[in-house]
């Protein structure tokens, strides 16, 4: 669930039987007549979250042109969905937690096994964590939610949510926090010891209490850039809420840029591709899946957006520093100290869309 307005975010290994299905749709449009309608596979993504030279690589194989819109937040590409009725695009990006949401509208197709001789790859861990991803959706990266600082600017290093929460007088106006409902209300229950899937009032009413408190040392209540003019890399923020592997991307910017899963632990998130059920190029969607979890693509496509992959068979083209990497490998004292977002009632989900919406205004 990486924001990446933000950063970030295929060689075809197919079976027999996969080469032999597609050989057929790549021979078509290698024709003059095709190549006059070249076929193109539409794509509702996080900027930033795939790498170009990949997409490139899958153009020319197959004669086709993948098309990418990019969404802000969960919020906005569900609005865009909801708006459109799932029409229009080929494959979303979509988080775990939304999975059985879009199954119940009917927006997103079954998986097609056939298709997809590179599941085989794919941790199980990571296929069941959310209802419906199994039989629905492919893990696209998981990666943890944490603190991003200059450790120039503080004086005392960011261990915790509670920090961050309530901040040194230094920090004032010198924050920066993810306008989202599920992260923000999430990370904030988490610093006050209680669940980020709780539904008990009191304590929701604690953290927006808590939230209001902080709010003059917020100096923005958007995600960061990731590239030069980063408010993180030019010191105009001290300190933000940042997904891990956009921490790694603007730390190659800054050496002084530290990144940190909280003492309390944080928030679990697995992204994954979905094929819409209203596509008419289900075959080439299928295929662009299948393409990206080739092991050399999956392990390219790790080191493009610095996020742990779930290809198993990808960690053998990964450099060992990657892999041994806590940042991006949490190990499983902190995975046990974290938590999946969960479904929430209707009820619920207002008070906390309530509450990001009175703090953030």
């Amino acid at each position: 669930m990486p924001k990446r307005s933000i950063s970030t975010a295929i060689r075809s290994l197919l079976t027999v039987t996969g080469a032999m299905l597609f050989a057929v749709g790549a021979t078509a449009v290698a024709t003059p007549a095709a190549a006059a309608e070249q076929r193109e596979l539409v794509l509702l993504n996080w900027s930033e979250y795939l790498d170009p030279e990949l997409v490139e690589k899958f153009e020319k194989q197959y004669g086709v042109k993948v098309k990418e819109v990019y969404y802000e937040s969960d919020e906005e590409r569900d609005k865009m969905m909801i708006d459109s009725d799932g029409k229009g695009y080929d494959l979303v990006l979509v988080d775990g937690t939304s999975i059985k949401t879009y199954v119940k509208r009917g927006w997103i197709a079954p998986l097609s096994e056939r298709d997809l001789p590179n599941m085989r790859h794919i941790d199980a861990r990571w296929r069941k964590a959310h209802e419906y991803a199994e039989s629905h959706a492919v893990p696209y990266f998981w990666g943890t939610l944490g603190i991003a600082y200059r450790s120039d600017l503080v004086s005392q290093p960011l261990t915790s949510w509670k920090q961050f929460f309530r901040p040194a007088e230094e920090l004032r106006g010198k924050i920066a926090v993810i306008n989202d409902t599920r992260d923000l209300v999430g990370m904030t229950l988490r610093s006050l010891g209680h669940s980020l899937n709780t539904n008990d009032e009191s304590a929701l009413a604690a953290a927006e209490f808590l939230l209001r408190e902080q709010q003059p040392y917020v100096g923005s209540y958007e995600y960061i850039t990731l590239d030069e003019e980063s408010a993180l890399v030019t010191g105009d923020i001290w300190a933000t809420m940042v997904y891990s592997g956009d921490a790694l991307v603007v730390q190659e910017l800054n050496e002084n840029i530290e990144y940190v899963i909280p003492s309390e632990g944080t928030s679990l998130w697995v992204d994954y591709l979905a094929v819409l059920q209203s596509s008419r190029n289900k075959d080439l969607a299928w295929a662009f899946i299948n393409f990206l979890n080739e092991p050399r693509h999956a392990a390219q496509l790790a080191e493009f957006v610095y996020y742990p992959t779930p290809n198993k068979a990808a960690e053998e083209f990964l450099p060992a520093e990657f892999l041994e990497d806590e940042l991006i490998y949490p190990d499983e004292a902190t995975l046990a100290r974290s938590e999946f977002y969960q479904e929430l009632p209707p009820r619920v989900l207002r008070s906390y869309a309530g509450i990001l919406a009175r703090v953030v205004r």
